[in-house]
């Protein structure tokens, strides 16, 4: 089950499948190399909203036909946008994919771009909505925390001002740039054949055109960071993290072992010590992010003004402790059975299936079997826990993201977890 085929056509689109024999659905994507990551500053947000008006029609299928279609089969069709790729995807019964292909290459290749005022509206509504939401929007202040003006540094939901003024034309213009076979894997995990579909690909994939993906704007500049939003929320929302590895360093696997320990699951030390034992706040957790260039690791913590520096306190002293004592040997032996567990029960999903085939051919990511992961991260030690806690954890290259209502008291309750954030307020 987990042997998958990779065929490059004569246009530069990759199409790699994993045959499911004992299900009779697929789950089929489109993976393309563009994202937030890869814009200017007067283009943040068309990636986003270039996904959206994918929807709105294409030469071949009116907006309202391709929700009747998928309807229809009884499936689901979907997509998102990432700070490197964008994907649209869907999971049908296996007898509907050729139609479900048709459609979505038509959708990808040929957009109409009808109503596009229309879809700039629900987009703006969208960002309206984002800004409205301080336990989602604390991420991306601490992403401008860490990246400064780098793109990395953006939502990825885009800017308000690009997304209501910029010309259609342009935008046609962005997708000729990026939506080129050379920058396309199609992605298919289930009751799928790889020949039927690789034939079907190469019917409605355009030959190679003009165009190619913009050249990123290379690694960012890691600085440490205090950012602020004031908001009128009964919670302090808030983050702190620092610069972490690229998507193709080894350490990922100590990485997501280290997470665990971290403040990644309800037997962690964050979790234990901030809520479990204190009842400081009701949400903390860590959580990791890998780029081509560059990553980040961060913890999240919400709670009242009254708890604020109480809590800060305490994760202060956690990533003190956690860089000074290493993981025990049961935290170690636990953290790597969650993330064992975790992977092996996600893959029984199709979608998680095509997930992991698209995106890691898409960022020439080696594509591990499952038990080469498993191998991997048995071979994590305490030693590679404690090496990397030391850098990532470093309280004097601590950035601190915030959103409440008072902007001196956050600032206040920096100290415990970082002194030179302390200073820096």
């Amino acid at each position: 089950m987990e042997a998958h085929r990779l065929t490059e056509l004569d246009s530069g689109v990759r199409v790699v499948t994993e045959a499911v024999p004992s299900v009779r659905s697929a789950a089929l994507g489109f993976w393309i190399g563009t994202g937030s990551a890869a814009e200017a500053d007067d283009e943040a947000g068309l990636s986003h909203l270039l996904e959206h008006l994918l929807f709105r029609g294409s030469e071949r299928f009116g907006s309202t036909e391709i929700d009747q279609i998928f309807d229809g089969m009884g499936a689901e069709l979907n997509a998102g946008t990432g700070k490197e790729t964008t994907s649209v995807y869907s999971r049908v019964l296996d007898r509907h994919l050729p139609r479900a292909l048709e459609v979505m290459s038509d959708m990808i290749w040929r957009p109409a771009f009808e109503q596009a005022d229309t879809e700039r509206e629900v987009v703006l509504e969208e960002i309206a909505m984002y800004e409205d939401d301080p336990q989602d929007k604390v991420f991306d202040v601490l992403g401008e925390a860490i990246f400064g003006d780098h793109p990395l540094g953006r939502a990825i939901i885009g800017r308000a001002e690009v997304v209501a003024s910029t010309p259609l034309e342009r935008i046609r213009g962005f997708h000729r740039a990026r939506y080129v076979p050379s920058n396309v894997v199609v992605a298919a995990a289930g009751s799928v054949d790889h020949d039927a579909l690789v034939e079907a690909v190469t019917r409605w994939t355009p030959a190679e055109r003009g165009g190619a993906q913009e050249a990123g704007a290379g690694p960012p500049e890691p600085r440490t960071r205090v950012r602020f939003e004031r908001k009128d929320t009964e919670q302090y929302h808030v983050c702190v993290g620092t610069p972490g590895i690229a998507r193709d360093d080894e350490r990922r696997f100590a990485l997501r072992v280290l997470d665990n320990v971290i403040g990644g699951t309800s037997s962690s030390r964050l979790f234990q010590e901030v809520r479990e034992r204190r009842g400081l706040a009701y949400s903390v957790y860590s959580f990791t992010s890998q780029y081509a260039h560059a990553g980040q690791f961060g913890i999240y913590l919400g709670t009242r003004g009254d708890n604020l520096a109480a809590a800060l306190d305490v994760m202060g002293a956690e990533l003190v402790r956690l860089r000074a004592e290493s993981a025990t040997a049961a935290e170690l032996e636990r953290s790597k059975e969650n993330v064992k567990g975790r992977l092996v029960l996600s893959l029984e999903s199709t979608t998680a299936r095509m997930n992991r085939l698209g995106a890691s051919i898409l960022t020439d990511v080696p594509l591990l079997s499952v038990d080469e992961l498993i191998a991997r991260i048995d071979a994590v030690t305490a030693a590679d826990l404690a090496e990397l806690a030391g850098e990532l954890l470093d309280t004097t290259r601590m950035s601190a993201a915030g959103i409440g209502p008072d902007d001196e008291l956050f600032r206040s309750a920096l100290g415990p977890v970082s002194s030179s954030l302390a200073a820096a307020a």
